[in-house]
Protein backbone atom coordinates (compact mmCIF):
# COMPACT_ATOMS: atom_id res chain seq x y z
CA UNK A 1 0.00 0.00 0.00
CA UNK A 2 2.86 2.71 0.84
CA UNK A 3 4.72 2.19 -1.98
CA UNK A 4 1.30 2.32 -4.53
CA UNK A 5 -0.66 4.91 -2.73
CA UNK A 6 1.94 7.03 -0.98
CA UNK A 7 2.65 9.42 -3.97
CA UNK A 8 -0.97 10.27 -4.85
CA UNK A 9 -1.81 10.85 -1.27
CA UNK A 10 1.08 13.21 -0.87
CA UNK A 11 -0.06 15.10 -3.78
CA UNK A 12 -3.29 15.00 -2.98
CA UNK A 13 -2.58 16.93 0.35
CA UNK A 14 -0.12 19.18 -1.00
CA UNK A 15 2.62 17.24 0.88
CA UNK A 16 5.84 18.59 -1.39
CA UNK A 17 7.76 15.12 0.06
CA UNK A 18 7.17 12.46 2.98
CA UNK A 19 8.57 9.65 4.66
CA UNK A 20 6.73 6.88 6.14
CA UNK A 21 8.03 3.95 8.40
CA UNK A 22 6.15 1.09 10.02
CA UNK A 23 6.68 -1.45 12.60
CA UNK A 24 5.58 -5.07 11.95
CA UNK A 25 6.35 -8.59 13.89
CA UNK A 26 9.29 -5.95 14.79
CA UNK A 27 10.68 -5.45 11.46
CA UNK A 28 10.59 -2.31 9.95
CA UNK A 29 8.96 -1.20 6.37
CA UNK A 30 9.66 2.23 4.66
CA UNK A 31 8.57 4.41 1.76
CA UNK A 32 9.25 7.68 0.86
CA UNK A 33 8.38 10.05 -2.14
CA UNK A 34 8.23 13.88 -2.97
CA UNK A 35 10.89 16.78 -3.24
CA UNK A 36 12.63 17.49 -0.02
CA UNK A 37 13.24 21.04 -1.14
CA UNK A 38 10.64 22.58 -4.27
CA UNK A 39 13.95 25.00 -4.82
CA UNK A 40 16.89 22.14 -5.24
CA UNK A 41 14.43 19.78 -6.60
CA UNK A 42 16.30 16.94 -4.59
CA UNK A 43 14.19 14.03 -4.15
CA UNK A 44 13.03 12.51 -0.78
CA UNK A 45 14.55 8.86 -0.05
CA UNK A 46 14.04 6.58 2.82
CA UNK A 47 17.65 7.81 4.40
CA UNK A 48 16.58 11.48 4.13
CA UNK A 49 16.02 13.43 7.71
CA UNK A 50 13.18 15.40 8.21
CA UNK A 51 12.71 17.25 11.70
CA UNK A 52 10.66 15.50 14.22
CA UNK A 53 9.32 18.47 16.15
CA UNK A 54 7.67 17.98 19.43
CA UNK A 55 8.42 14.20 19.35
CA UNK A 56 11.01 14.98 20.78
CA UNK A 57 9.66 15.45 23.90
CA UNK A 58 9.12 11.57 24.24
CA UNK A 59 13.11 11.21 23.51
CA UNK A 60 13.65 14.39 26.33
CA UNK A 61 10.97 12.18 28.53
CA UNK A 62 12.81 8.80 28.07
CA UNK A 63 16.54 10.26 29.13
CA UNK A 64 14.62 11.32 32.23
CA UNK A 65 13.35 8.54 32.97
CA UNK A 66 16.78 6.48 32.37
CA UNK A 67 18.07 9.04 35.37
CA UNK A 68 14.83 7.35 37.53
CA UNK A 69 16.04 4.09 36.48
CA UNK A 70 19.49 4.97 37.94
CA UNK A 71 18.11 6.26 40.89
CA UNK A 72 19.56 10.33 40.00
CA UNK A 73 16.01 11.55 39.73
CA UNK A 74 12.72 11.28 42.03
CA UNK A 75 9.78 11.67 39.48
CA UNK A 76 7.82 13.73 43.21
CA UNK A 77 10.62 15.57 44.23
CA UNK A 78 10.75 19.67 43.12
CA UNK A 79 12.50 20.25 40.15
CA UNK A 80 14.78 22.07 42.49
CA UNK A 81 16.13 19.89 44.32
CA UNK A 82 18.57 19.02 41.31
CA UNK A 83 18.30 22.59 39.92
CA UNK A 84 18.57 24.86 42.83
CA UNK A 85 18.75 28.11 40.14
CA UNK A 86 14.83 27.22 39.15
CA UNK A 87 13.08 30.20 39.78
CA UNK A 88 9.14 31.55 38.55
CA UNK A 89 7.59 34.64 38.45
CA UNK A 90 5.62 32.68 41.62
CA UNK A 91 8.32 31.62 43.96
CA UNK A 92 5.42 29.29 45.87
CA UNK A 93 5.43 27.36 42.54
CA UNK A 94 9.24 27.37 41.62
CA UNK A 95 9.45 25.37 44.84
CA UNK A 96 6.92 22.77 44.63
CA UNK A 97 6.87 21.95 40.85
CA UNK A 98 7.84 18.20 40.64
CA UNK A 99 9.49 16.20 37.85
CA UNK A 100 6.35 14.12 36.92
CA UNK A 101 4.07 17.74 36.70
CA UNK A 102 6.85 18.78 34.24
CA UNK A 103 6.93 15.21 32.79
CA UNK A 104 2.69 15.66 32.34
CA UNK A 105 2.34 18.60 31.29
CA UNK A 106 0.98 20.20 34.79
CA UNK A 107 3.26 22.56 36.09
CA UNK A 108 1.32 25.82 34.87
CA UNK A 109 4.34 27.23 33.60
CA UNK A 110 3.75 30.06 30.63
CA UNK A 111 3.98 27.12 27.87
CA UNK A 112 5.08 29.09 24.64
CA UNK A 113 8.28 31.00 25.43
CA UNK A 114 10.51 30.62 22.97
CA UNK A 115 13.38 33.06 23.45
CA UNK A 116 16.79 33.03 21.30
CA UNK A 117 19.72 32.42 23.53
CA UNK A 118 22.44 31.79 21.39
CA UNK A 119 23.71 29.07 19.84
CA UNK A 120 26.65 27.83 22.32
CA UNK A 121 25.94 25.14 24.74
CA UNK A 122 24.89 27.21 26.88
CA UNK A 123 21.74 28.05 25.27
CA UNK A 124 19.65 26.00 27.52
CA UNK A 125 21.05 27.46 30.95
CA UNK A 126 20.63 30.25 29.97
CA UNK A 127 17.07 29.96 28.62
CA UNK A 128 16.69 28.79 32.42
CA UNK A 129 17.40 32.11 33.83
CA UNK A 130 14.52 33.71 31.47
CA UNK A 131 12.26 31.85 33.72
CA UNK A 132 12.69 33.75 36.78
CA UNK A 133 9.92 36.12 35.50
CA UNK A 134 7.89 33.33 33.44
CA UNK A 135 3.96 33.86 34.69
CA UNK A 136 2.36 31.13 36.15
CA UNK A 137 -0.73 30.08 34.81
CA UNK A 138 -2.60 27.63 37.37
CA UNK A 139 -1.37 26.43 40.43
CA UNK A 140 1.05 23.47 39.91
CA UNK A 141 -0.74 20.18 39.23
CA UNK A 142 -4.37 21.83 38.78
CA UNK A 143 -4.92 20.43 34.94
CA UNK A 144 -2.92 19.87 32.10
CA UNK A 145 -1.69 22.71 29.61
CA UNK A 146 0.97 21.97 27.04
CA UNK A 147 4.40 23.30 28.16
CA UNK A 148 7.28 23.32 25.76
CA UNK A 149 8.97 25.34 28.63
CA UNK A 150 8.34 22.75 31.01
CA UNK A 151 10.39 20.31 28.74
CA UNK A 152 13.51 22.78 28.38
CA UNK A 153 13.71 22.61 31.92
CA UNK A 154 13.40 19.15 31.90
CA UNK A 155 16.36 19.15 29.53
CA UNK A 156 18.01 21.63 31.83
CA UNK A 157 18.07 18.41 34.43
CA UNK A 158 19.65 16.21 31.69
CA UNK A 159 22.47 18.57 31.22
CA UNK A 160 23.02 18.72 34.83
CA UNK A 161 22.96 15.43 35.97
CA UNK A 162 24.84 13.70 32.98
CA UNK A 163 27.31 16.62 32.79
CA UNK A 164 27.30 17.18 29.45
CA UNK A 165 24.85 19.21 26.55
CA UNK A 166 21.51 17.74 25.95
CA UNK A 167 22.23 16.87 22.49
CA UNK A 168 24.98 14.86 23.52
CA UNK A 169 23.60 12.97 26.36
CA UNK A 170 20.62 12.43 23.69
CA UNK A 171 23.33 10.81 21.19
CA UNK A 172 25.39 9.13 23.98
CA UNK A 173 22.03 7.45 26.05
CA UNK A 174 19.64 6.73 23.10
CA UNK A 175 21.02 7.01 19.57
CA UNK A 176 24.37 5.53 20.15
CA UNK A 177 22.94 2.33 22.33
CA UNK A 178 20.24 1.50 19.88
CA UNK A 179 22.43 2.04 16.35
CA UNK A 180 20.40 5.12 14.84
CA UNK A 181 22.63 6.40 12.19
CA UNK A 182 21.25 9.51 11.20
CA UNK A 183 19.74 11.25 14.52
CA UNK A 184 20.64 14.89 14.04
CA UNK A 185 20.32 17.17 17.01
CA UNK A 186 21.47 20.74 15.10
CA UNK A 187 21.84 21.46 11.99
CA UNK A 188 25.77 20.85 12.33
CA UNK A 189 24.45 16.99 11.93
CA UNK A 190 21.77 16.94 9.78
CA UNK A 191 23.67 18.70 7.02
CA UNK A 192 26.09 14.99 6.80
CA UNK A 193 22.67 13.79 5.30
CA UNK A 194 19.97 14.22 2.66
CA UNK A 195 17.36 16.86 4.52
CA UNK A 196 14.19 17.90 3.67
CA UNK A 197 13.51 21.75 4.08
CA UNK A 198 10.15 22.80 4.99
CA UNK A 199 7.86 24.49 3.24
CA UNK A 200 4.98 27.73 3.62
CA UNK A 201 2.60 28.39 1.16
CA UNK A 202 1.63 27.80 -1.49
CA UNK A 203 2.36 30.76 -3.77
CA UNK A 204 0.25 32.07 -6.52
CA UNK A 205 0.90 29.62 -8.80
CA UNK A 206 -0.32 26.94 -6.01
CA UNK A 207 3.57 25.73 -5.34
CA UNK A 208 4.82 25.12 -1.74
CA UNK A 209 7.86 27.70 -0.95
CA UNK A 210 10.67 26.54 1.38
CA UNK A 211 10.67 28.22 5.05
CA UNK A 212 12.82 30.97 5.14
CA UNK A 213 14.83 29.04 8.04
CA UNK A 214 15.13 25.37 8.79
CA UNK A 215 16.23 25.59 12.29
CA UNK A 216 14.46 27.35 15.32
CA UNK A 217 16.32 28.47 18.38
CA UNK A 218 18.55 26.12 20.46
CA UNK A 219 17.12 27.19 23.71
CA UNK A 220 14.21 24.66 23.09
CA UNK A 221 15.53 22.17 21.40
CA UNK A 222 14.99 19.58 24.51
CA UNK A 223 11.02 20.50 23.55
CA UNK A 224 11.50 20.31 19.68
CA UNK A 225 13.44 23.17 17.78
CA UNK A 226 15.78 21.28 15.69
CA UNK A 227 15.71 17.56 16.66
CA UNK A 228 15.91 15.72 12.68
CA UNK A 229 16.05 11.72 12.07
CA UNK A 230 15.35 9.36 9.30
CA UNK A 231 11.47 7.89 9.59
CA UNK A 232 13.70 4.18 10.06
CA UNK A 233 15.45 6.05 13.07
CA UNK A 234 12.29 7.55 14.92
CA UNK A 235 10.24 3.87 13.86
CA UNK A 236 13.48 2.28 15.72
CA UNK A 237 12.88 4.35 18.60
CA UNK A 238 9.47 3.24 18.54
CA UNK A 239 10.19 -0.47 18.33
CA UNK A 240 12.51 0.08 21.78
CA UNK A 241 9.71 1.49 23.30
CA UNK A 242 6.62 -1.68 22.18
CA UNK A 243 9.63 -3.99 23.20
CA UNK A 244 10.82 -3.10 26.06
CA UNK A 245 6.78 -2.43 27.87
CA UNK A 246 6.47 -5.92 26.22
CA UNK A 247 9.15 -7.52 27.67
CA UNK A 248 11.35 -8.12 25.46
CA UNK A 249 14.78 -7.75 25.24
CA UNK A 250 15.93 -4.95 22.89
CA UNK A 251 19.24 -4.93 21.14
CA UNK A 252 21.84 -2.34 22.01
CA UNK A 253 25.22 -1.41 22.03
CA UNK A 254 25.40 -0.66 25.63
CA UNK A 255 27.94 -2.23 28.00
CA UNK A 256 27.23 -3.79 31.32
CA UNK A 257 24.96 -5.60 32.89
CA UNK A 258 21.55 -4.02 32.33
CA UNK A 259 22.07 -3.16 28.36
CA UNK A 260 18.42 -2.28 27.89
CA UNK A 261 17.55 1.18 27.25
CA UNK A 262 14.80 1.68 29.66
CA UNK A 263 13.38 -0.27 32.45
CA UNK A 264 10.08 -2.09 31.82
CA UNK A 265 8.54 -0.32 34.43
CA UNK A 266 9.84 3.45 33.53
CA UNK A 267 8.50 2.34 29.77
CA UNK A 268 4.77 1.13 31.16
CA UNK A 269 5.48 4.41 33.40
CA UNK A 270 5.71 6.85 30.59
CA UNK A 271 2.12 5.45 28.68
CA UNK A 272 0.02 5.00 31.59
CA UNK A 273 -2.14 8.13 32.82
CA UNK A 274 -1.52 11.24 34.28
CA UNK A 275 -4.00 13.43 33.40
CA UNK A 276 -7.18 13.44 31.79
CA UNK A 277 -8.46 15.93 29.26
CA UNK A 278 -11.25 17.61 28.19
CA UNK A 279 -12.36 16.64 24.63
CA UNK A 280 -9.52 18.67 22.74
CA UNK A 281 -8.42 18.53 18.58
CA UNK A 282 -5.29 16.65 18.53
CA UNK A 283 -4.66 16.53 22.12
CA UNK A 284 -5.24 13.05 22.94
CA UNK A 285 -7.65 12.07 25.65
CA UNK A 286 -5.25 11.79 28.28
CA UNK A 287 -1.38 12.16 28.99
CA UNK A 288 1.09 9.88 30.51
CA UNK A 289 5.01 10.89 31.28
CA UNK A 290 5.89 12.44 27.61
CA UNK A 291 3.28 10.60 25.86
CA UNK A 292 0.00 11.61 24.21
CA UNK A 293 -2.57 8.69 24.69
CA UNK A 294 -5.46 8.72 22.25
CA UNK A 295 -7.23 5.48 23.24
CA UNK A 296 -6.87 3.73 26.71
CA UNK A 297 -7.52 0.16 27.69
CA UNK A 298 -8.45 -2.50 25.09
CA UNK A 299 -7.24 -1.12 21.43
CA UNK A 300 -5.02 0.85 23.56
CA UNK A 301 -3.57 3.67 20.72
CA UNK A 302 -0.89 6.65 22.03
CA UNK A 303 2.18 8.63 20.23
CA UNK A 304 3.25 11.93 19.93
CA UNK A 305 2.62 14.56 17.08
CA UNK A 306 4.92 17.43 16.21
CA UNK A 307 5.94 20.53 14.27
CA UNK A 308 8.41 23.14 13.39
CA UNK A 309 8.85 25.96 10.89
CA UNK A 310 6.82 24.06 7.76
CA UNK A 311 7.61 20.70 8.50
CA UNK A 312 4.89 18.17 10.67
CA UNK A 313 5.30 14.76 11.97
CA UNK A 314 3.22 12.23 13.48
CA UNK A 315 3.79 8.92 15.82
CA UNK A 316 1.32 6.08 16.66
CA UNK A 317 1.91 3.17 18.79
CA UNK A 318 -0.79 0.13 19.31
CA UNK A 319 1.00 -1.89 21.90
CA UNK A 320 -1.63 -4.51 21.87
CA UNK A 321 -0.44 -5.44 18.06
CA UNK A 322 3.21 -4.25 18.76
CA UNK A 323 2.58 -1.50 15.75
CA UNK A 324 3.68 1.82 15.12
CA UNK A 325 3.08 4.21 12.51
CA UNK A 326 5.58 7.08 11.23
CA UNK A 327 4.81 9.85 8.94
CA UNK A 328 7.36 12.90 8.40
CA UNK A 329 6.31 15.32 6.05
CA UNK A 330 7.36 18.86 4.69
CA UNK A 331 5.00 21.26 3.95
CA UNK A 332 1.20 20.93 3.06
CA UNK A 333 -1.55 19.15 4.79
CA UNK A 334 0.51 16.84 6.78
CA UNK A 335 -2.09 15.84 9.52
CA UNK A 336 -4.59 15.68 6.61
CA UNK A 337 -2.12 12.78 5.03
CA UNK A 338 -1.15 11.30 8.16
CA UNK A 339 -5.14 10.71 9.03
CA UNK A 340 -5.28 8.99 5.31
CA UNK A 341 -2.28 6.67 5.58
CA UNK A 342 -2.59 5.88 9.69
CA UNK A 343 -5.86 4.71 9.46
CA UNK A 344 -5.56 2.69 6.54
CA UNK A 345 -2.36 1.15 8.42
CA UNK A 346 -3.49 0.77 11.91
CA UNK A 347 -6.54 -0.81 10.90
CA UNK A 348 -5.51 -3.69 8.70
CA UNK A 349 -2.47 -4.48 10.88
CA UNK A 350 -3.78 -3.63 14.28
CA UNK A 351 -7.70 -3.46 14.23
CA UNK A 352 -7.99 0.12 15.30
CA UNK A 353 -7.83 3.22 13.79
CA UNK A 354 -6.93 6.76 14.64
CA UNK A 355 -9.90 8.70 17.03
CA UNK A 356 -12.31 10.24 14.61
CA UNK A 357 -11.85 14.08 14.78
CA UNK A 358 -14.00 16.90 16.50
CA UNK A 359 -16.69 18.17 13.81
CA UNK A 360 -19.78 20.84 14.47
CA UNK A 361 -22.65 19.50 14.42
CA UNK A 362 -24.35 18.93 11.23
CA UNK A 363 -26.31 22.01 9.70
CA UNK A 364 -29.67 19.84 10.12
CA UNK A 365 -29.04 20.44 13.84
CA UNK A 366 -29.14 24.25 14.43
CA UNK A 367 -32.57 25.82 14.53
CA UNK A 368 -33.92 26.68 11.02
CA UNK A 369 -34.89 30.20 12.65
CA UNK A 370 -31.48 31.64 13.54
CA UNK A 371 -28.58 32.39 12.02
CA UNK A 372 -25.95 29.37 11.22
CA UNK A 373 -24.11 29.27 14.39
CA UNK A 374 -26.43 31.31 16.36
CA UNK A 375 -26.76 30.70 20.36
CA UNK A 376 -28.48 31.99 22.90
CA UNK A 377 -26.14 34.94 24.52
CA UNK A 378 -27.26 33.28 28.38
CA UNK A 379 -25.91 30.06 27.35
CA UNK A 380 -22.47 31.32 26.11
CA UNK A 381 -22.12 34.69 28.43
CA UNK A 382 -19.51 32.38 30.75
CA UNK A 383 -17.03 32.02 27.46
CA UNK A 384 -16.76 35.46 26.15
CA UNK A 385 -14.18 37.94 27.12
CA UNK A 386 -10.28 38.10 26.57
CA UNK A 387 -7.82 35.38 27.53
CA UNK A 388 -4.00 36.11 27.23
CA UNK A 389 -0.64 34.77 27.60
CA UNK A 390 2.77 36.09 26.17
CA UNK A 391 2.23 34.94 23.04
CA UNK A 392 -1.21 35.37 21.80
CA UNK A 393 -4.61 37.32 22.58
CA UNK A 394 -7.47 35.45 22.37
CA UNK A 395 -11.10 37.28 22.19
CA UNK A 396 -14.24 35.23 22.44
CA UNK A 397 -17.30 37.60 21.26
CA UNK A 398 -20.87 37.52 20.23
CA UNK A 399 -22.74 39.57 17.52
CA UNK A 400 -25.86 40.97 17.06
CA UNK A 401 -27.11 37.94 15.24
CA UNK A 402 -26.31 35.79 18.16
CA UNK A 403 -23.17 34.10 16.15
CA UNK A 404 -19.95 33.43 18.04
CA UNK A 405 -16.30 34.65 16.85
CA UNK A 406 -12.88 33.60 17.68
CA UNK A 407 -10.15 36.56 17.15
CA UNK A 408 -6.63 35.73 17.64
CA UNK A 409 -3.51 38.25 18.22
CA UNK A 410 -0.23 36.95 18.29
CA UNK A 411 2.11 38.90 19.57
CA UNK A 412 5.20 39.88 17.31
CA UNK A 413 8.10 36.65 18.72
CA UNK A 414 5.12 34.59 17.56
CA UNK A 415 4.24 36.42 14.65
CA UNK A 416 8.32 36.12 13.95
CA UNK A 417 7.46 32.43 13.87
CA UNK A 418 5.08 32.28 11.02
CA UNK A 419 1.71 32.85 13.62
CA UNK A 420 -0.84 35.46 11.54
CA UNK A 421 -4.05 37.14 12.83
CA UNK A 422 -7.18 35.62 12.41
CA UNK A 423 -10.47 35.73 12.67
CA UNK A 424 -13.06 32.46 13.36
CA UNK A 425 -16.57 31.46 13.45
CA UNK A 426 -17.12 29.19 16.97
CA UNK A 427 -20.47 27.24 17.62
CA UNK A 428 -21.76 25.23 20.17
CA UNK A 429 -19.61 21.75 21.01
CA UNK A 430 -19.70 19.76 23.95
CA UNK A 431 -20.71 20.86 26.97
CA UNK A 432 -18.82 23.48 28.38
CA UNK A 433 -17.18 24.04 24.85
CA UNK A 434 -16.67 25.63 21.39
CA UNK A 435 -15.63 24.73 17.82
CA UNK A 436 -14.63 26.29 14.79
CA UNK A 437 -17.44 26.39 12.28
CA UNK A 438 -14.89 25.82 9.54
CA UNK A 439 -11.93 23.68 9.01
CA UNK A 440 -8.14 25.15 9.91
CA UNK A 441 -4.83 23.69 9.13
CA UNK A 442 -6.91 20.74 8.59
CA UNK A 443 -9.18 20.58 11.57
CA UNK A 444 -11.88 21.97 13.43
CA UNK A 445 -10.15 23.63 16.57
CA UNK A 446 -11.96 23.13 19.59
CA UNK A 447 -12.22 25.66 22.65
CA UNK A 448 -13.27 23.96 26.16
CA UNK A 449 -13.80 26.59 28.72
CA UNK A 450 -12.55 25.90 32.63
CA UNK A 451 -12.74 26.90 36.20
CA UNK A 452 -15.91 29.04 36.38
CA UNK A 453 -15.59 31.78 38.61
CA UNK A 454 -18.43 32.53 41.19
CA UNK A 455 -20.09 34.89 38.27
CA UNK A 456 -20.08 31.64 35.95
CA UNK A 457 -17.23 33.32 33.33
CA UNK A 458 -14.63 30.75 32.64
CA UNK A 459 -10.88 30.99 33.77
CA UNK A 460 -9.30 29.99 31.14
CA UNK A 461 -10.10 29.29 27.33
CA UNK A 462 -8.23 25.69 26.71
CA UNK A 463 -7.09 24.17 23.05
CA UNK A 464 -4.14 21.97 24.50
CA UNK A 465 -2.74 25.10 26.26
CA UNK A 466 -4.54 27.21 28.89
CA UNK A 467 -5.34 30.65 28.29
CA UNK A 468 -6.23 32.80 31.24
CA UNK A 469 -8.95 35.13 31.24
CA UNK A 470 -7.57 38.89 31.30
CA UNK A 471 -11.04 40.49 31.26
Amino acid sequence: MLQSTLGTRAEAHGVPAAAVAVVIDGEIVEHAVGLLSTATKIEATTDSVFQIGSITKVWTATLVMQLVDEGLVELDAPIRQYLPEFALADEAAASTITVRQLLSHRSGIEGDIFTDTGRGDDAVSSYLTLLGDAAQIFPPGSFFSYSNAGYVVLGRLIEVLRETTWEQALIEHIATPLGLQTVSPSPYEAILHRVAVGHVGPDAEGVQQPAPFWAMARSNEPAGSMLAMSARDLAAFARAHLQIAAGETVATNSEGDDPSLLSRDSALAMRSTEVHLPRLTGMGAAWGLGWEIDREGEGMLFGHDGNTIGQSSFLRLAPEAGVAVVLLTNGGDGAGLFHDIADELLREMAGITLPTPPAPPAASEASSEAPAGAAAAADVAGFLGVYANSTVEMVVSQDDTGRLWLEQRPTPELLALGAEPSTDELVRFDEGSLILRERKDGMHLVLAFLDPAADGRASYIHFGRAVPRTR
